[in-house]
């Protein structure tokens, strides 16, 4: 039986472990992983040693430390803990306890196999935990037993110490490149960090990678050695195994970040100045068409996030995208749609294409699509904005010039004459050497020619203006009305909003969303509060 072989499979493996645990000399270590060799840090006293960041946080109710250091290396280390398991307890769940657990939690096939039943069969581990430790450790309280069951359960079925740093909303990424080397995390704030968590073999990591698959219902061996996938958290996982990746088998999990950026988070952060905000704004009320392009990790689509919140509330907005990344205000009137991967036969497989055909058949006032790559679905895009639709798009570009030349070049390859039915671009970028994200250039077209109005200045860290608007002066003057004077106005009032809630620390998306409805419905209500530093009273978003 299939599910028998898995289950001796797991529990050779653990006799495996059991016997390494008696050769190790340092009991702090959980399955799977190791802290790197201390013998540097034996070297170094703490006074040697610049303490960057500490903080705590709870994955699953199972309470973590972090401390992030600096030392004579060249990145930052990021080291975390789990206080109140002692070294011997450690021993104890991960060999005998853990082996009692896979013996007792009986799963048959389909359990195994089917991804739409892993809460299930994370429910049943966790269960079987709790009266395993309650047995073993009957005088321990309540809450203790919580713990090493999330600790057991976590060490079992899931990613072991990876699970922790899923759990910590400062990381954007976790790395394993091989079992020879650290764990590395790109931390929000310090960038890439080296960890305190080692895989013990190669084959911790395909255990890891197959984890995750089996999650999704894909797999990944030798016959298919690269895995590309979407957890149901909105998480983006890539494994390769080796000869593939020459070093080892590596795991790239790029996290969801569970409380998205809004505008008043990028004019915080300096990534883009109120006024070009207000702008971007501005065009968004009017519903023109905009595209933000931008290089990897650069906040393509978080920015893309923080646009759409300023939309009007009494518009139908269609989403489409490869895996759900947008979160924007709950009363909105927004339908998310999402690409669909082929079953194991080929067969199923729902395209972005598709959804964009599909999403112009729903009476769309608003159109987000996650991320243009092919031709087909750039005609369609353009399509939909010369026939009426305010379309947001994103785009891997570097700069404006380049945004062009991709549009306009194979594969994606655009008539030119198409790209006058977008009225601006947005580009993001990312100073790796500095580690911040800015709004590099912000651009109008002219007769399908980009026209840069604004443009980040390294030197001093501020967005300036090049060029006055034209097109998109004249796209105003059309569709709402409103003459130069008119124009410089309601982009200082919204710059007054925008400052204002940023003062107020006003940064969630329901907060956010809530305010620029009511400037839409009421804007005197909202300039009152503006004029009068006084606080606004949410009555759909919570303000903490």
């Amino acid at each position: 039986m299939a599910d028998e072989s898995i289950t001796e499979r797991i529990k050779e493996r653990l006799a495996k472990k059991m016997m390494e645990k008696k050769e190790e000399s340092r009991p702090e270590q959980s399955p799977g992983s190791e802290p790197p060799s201390p013998e540097g840090e034996e070297r170094l006293s703490r006074s040697q040693m610049t303490l960057l960041s500490s903080y705590s946080f709870s994955s699953e109710g199972l309470p973590v430390e972090v401390r992030i250091t600096r030392k004579d290396d060249f990145v930052p280390q990021y080291s975390i803990s789990i206080p109140g398991i002692a070294g011997g307890t450690k021993l104890i769940l991960e060999t005998k306890l853990r082996a009692e657990l896979v013996s007792e939690v009986k799963l048959d096939i389909s359990e195994i196999l089917d991804p739409k039943k892993y809460e299930e069969v994370k429910s049943k581990f966790l269960s079987a935990a709790t009266k395993i430790l309650s047995r073993s450790f009957p005088s321990l309280p309540k809450d203790k037993i919580e713990i090493l069951s999330v600790y057991l359960l976590q060490n079992t079925i899931g990613l072991g110490e990876i699970e922790c740093l899923l759990s910590d909303e400062q990381l954007e990424e976790i790395v394993i490149n091989n079992s020879r080397e650290p764990v590395w995390v790109y931390h929000k704030k310090f960038g890439w960090c080296k960890t305190n968590i080692r895989v013990k073999d190669e084959e911790i990591t395909y255990d890891y990678a197959s984890t995750i698959a089996r999650k999704v219902g894909r797999q990944i061996n030798i016959l298919n050695p690269m895995l590309d996938a979407h957890l149901p958290t909105g998480d983006r996982v890539n494994a390769t195994l080796f000869p593939i990746s020459s070093f080892g088998n590596t795991l790239t999990i790029r996290k969801f970040s569970k409380n998205p950026w809004t505008i008043t988070n990028f004019i915080k952060t300096k990534t883009i100045s109120s006024e070009v905000a207000a702008l971007i704004w501005l065009c968004i009320q009017n519903e023109l068409s905009l595209l933000v392009a931008g290089g990897t990790g650069s906040g393509k689509t978080s920015f893309l996030n923080a646009m759409a919140g300023l939309i009007p509330a009494n518009q139908r907005i269609i989403s489409i995208e490869d895996t759900r990344e947008l979160t924007l205000p709950n009363f909105l009137h927004w339908v998310p749609m999402v690409v669909r991967e082929p079953n194991p036969e080929g067969k199923g497989e729902v395209t972005m294409l598709d959804l964009m055909v599909n999403a112009l058949r729903q009476r769309p006032d608003r159109i987000i699509v996650g991320e243009i790559r092919r031709q087909e679905e750039a005609e369609v895009m353009f399509e939909a904005m010369h026939t009426g639709h305010s379309v947001y798009a994103t785009l891997h570009a570097d700069n404006t010039e380049q945004t062009i030349s991709r549009l306009t070049n194979p594969p994606i390859n655009v008539p030119r004459e198409m790209l006058d039915a977008l009225a601006g671009i947005v580009v993001t970028f990312r100073h790796r050497r500095f580690n911040i994200r800015r709004v590099l250039e912000f651009s109008e077209m002219k007769k399908s020619t980009p026209s840069i109005l604004y443009r980040w200045d390294v030197k001093s860290d501020k967005i300036k203006a090049l060029a006055k608007m034209d097109k998109l002066a004249e796209l105003l003057s059309l569709y709402a009305g409103m003459d130069e004077r008119e124009i410089e106005e309601d982009i200082e009032e919204k710059v007054g909003v925008l400052d204002w809630m940023v003062k107020k620390e006003y940064y969630g998306v329901d907060e956010v969303g809530e305010i620029v409805s009511n400037y839409y419905l009421n804007p005197d209500e909202v300039l009152e509060k503006v004029r009068n530093k006084e606080d606004w009273n949410f009555t759909m978003a919570k303000h903490e």
